[in-house]
């Protein structure tokens, strides 16, 4: 399965272009890193592609085909701060089950903690919060993860058992994962071939 950006412009005003005629494309076994600067458009460009922009001219493809807006949608994006992507009157297992039910195992995969589940986020760290945010988007349906600068925000320890998890789940079940990032050394570990935003982007 590809995932394919087609020509993406974007501007939030008229003094100020973001995205100018970029494209690329992502196989489902594949692991492609961005590297850019923060505030070049990383984030606006992972947002178009998981559905939370649509005014943009372009196209934004799985397999040739536009992705239908409505139902659930399989290219999910994973921000770098999960504390802002939660609704904080909800339990940590409403939020979870918002997406859906992972079994136990996957569960304790990513080690998440059964206890964990009758907290609000204000209770969990970033780390935990961030383990929430990966089980949501590894949704049975997710053909592609967007990983937005997943692990900045988290020690050295975290940002390796994280990735080592989601790798591992995202190759065993054919999903494609773009790891968004200014961390050079991170990607040259985690990914199979890195792209540079600047060199794509043609403002």
């Amino acid at each position: 399965m590809e995932l394919k950006a087609s020509n993406i412009s974007f501007s939030y005003n008229k003094k100020r272009q973001i995205l100018k005629d970029f494209s690329l494309s992502i196989n489902s076994n594949q692991i492609i890193g961005l590297m850019g600067d923060s505030g070049s458009g990383k984030s606006t460009l992972c947002k178009i592609l998981a559905g939370y922009i649509t005014h943009y001219s372009g196209k934004v493809t799985l397999d040739g085909n536009e992705i239908p807006d409505k139902g659930f949608y399989p290219v999910q994006l994973i921000f770098q701060h999960p504390e802002k992507t939660m609704n904080p009157k909800w339990k940590m297992k409403k939020i979870l089950n918002e997406s859906w039910t992972p079994p136990k195992e996957l569960k304790d995969t990513f080690g998440l903690k059964d206890q964990w589940l009758t907290r609000w986020p204000n209770e969990l760290s970033g780390g935990e919060l961030q383990r929430f945010s990966i089980l949501r988007a590894i949704n049975p349906e997710t053909k592609f993860i967007i990983a937005d600068e997943i692990s900045t925000m988290l020690d050295a320890v975290t940002q390796v058992q994280i990735w080592e998890k989601l790798i591992n789940h995202a190759k065993a079940n054919n999903i494609g994962i773009l790891a968004v990032s200014h961390d050079h050394e991170l990607l040259e570990v985690i990914c199979d071939d890195i792209l540079f935003f600047d060199e794509i982007n043609n403002l």
